[in-house]
């Protein structure tokens, strides 16, 4: 049996597990799988089951998408630091807004690059209205429900303002779940701003004076002052391929993909999705 060498050639560095949480939430398709809790929690749950030093570092770099999953995500955190006993140290990376900043508020602490974008505390719906096109191009638009308002919010009827005025009663009920997540994890720490609820996003000094984040800073360097020079850090889990699986080849995979099965249609509309997402905030 190979024995441990004495002094400091014997001893092991500590390690420190990093998941790297990245991309739109939710917007998952073929080519693009998207940020959800399906997509993460294996990365998850072998980070916290790493024994290496008694926490888990996570890098957030996402500006938004579903709630739910940005929920999913945060609860799956929070329960594996309970179940655990691992601290949480969450690093920001360019954006950590909306659903981004959801998941962000898993950590014990949030420390993100003096340039990061933090915030963005809201719910968003947008879309477009093709109404008067259908008419210039001389199109009739043909819709059939069973339920009266099945047809909510269609782009290519006139907007109905009953249609708006439920669409805004169910944005504030998200809204008011997202602000009590904030509260229940940040309460102590966070400014009386009006604007802090209002959508509005912030760089990392000023969202540090807000309470949204701890601390400046980055992974390694926080890692190195916390645990010694020598710590190590493994990333847990890597890239997936952005071929889909089973698609076939030659032929095949190219008729596959053009009749949908590959999802080159929804993959770009994905695309389009998460473009607007980070364009929101100058990325």
């Amino acid at each position: 049996m190979r024995k441990r060498l004495p002094g400091k050639l014997g001893q092991v560095p500590p390690v420190l597990p990093v998941v790297r949480l990245q991309g739109a939430i939710g917007l998952a398709s073929p080519l693009r799988p998207g940020l959800t809790l399906a997509s993460c929690a294996s990365n998850l749950e072998k980070a916290f089951r790493h024994d290496g030093v008694p926490a888990v570092a996570i890098i957030v770099n996402s500006p938004g998408g579903s709630p739910v999953q940005a929920r999913l995500i945060y609860q799956r955190i929070r329960q594996l630091a309970k179940e655990h006993e691992k601290q949480v140290l969450v690093f920001v990376e360019d954006v950590a807004a909306s659903g981004g900043y959801m998941i962000a508020i898993a950590g014990d602490e949030i420390i993100a690059d003096p340039s990061s974008i933090v915030g963005s505390i809201g719910v968003i719906s947008a879309g477009f209205g093709f109404v008067e096109l259908l008419e210039k191009m001389g199109v009739e638009r043909r819709m059939h429900t069973s339920g009266a308002r099945k047809g909510i919010l269609d782009p290519f009827q006139p907007e109905n303002p009953d249609d708006v005025t439920h669409l805004e009663t169910l944005q504030q009920e998200i809204h008011e779940v997202f602000i009590e997540m904030v509260r229940s994890r940040r309460g102590d720490v966070l400014s009386d701003d009006p604007d802090l609820f209002s959508g509005l996003f912030w760089v990392g000094e000023t969202a540090r004076s807000l309470g949204l984040v701890d601390d400046l800073g980055d992974l390694r360097s926080v890692a190195q002052a916390r645990y010694g020079d020598k710590v190590q850090l493994r990333l847990v889990g890597g890239e997936r391929s952005i071929w889909p699986r089973r698609a076939g080849v030659g032929v095949d995979g190219m008729t596959a993909v053009l009749e949908g099965r590959g999802g080159l249609a929804r993959d770009l509309v994905a695309a389009l999705e998460e473009r607007s997402l980070w364009s929101r905030f100058g990325l």
